[in-house]
């Protein structure tokens, strides 16, 4: 699971999942958009994901 180089919006953490998981990026981003009307910790996980995926292409991308 990786984050894209290109196609992403913010940081490329719904584009890699949707990937992922074989989904529309766009279905993702608004999926995560309407969670967000929920309480909960949505944008700590997103921001976790954005640290922890590493970029297309990076070396940590590689394994």
């Amino acid at each position: 699971m990786v984050r894209p180089a290109r196609g992403k919006v913010i940081a490329g953490v719904c584009a890699g999942l949707a990937h992922r998981f074989g989904l529309s990026p766009t279905l993702v981003r608004l999926l995560f958009l309407l969670s967000l009307v929920l309480p909960g910790t949505q944008v700590l996980v997103y921001l976790v994901l954005w640290i922890v995926m590493p970029r297309e292409g990076s070396a940590r991308a590689v394994r």
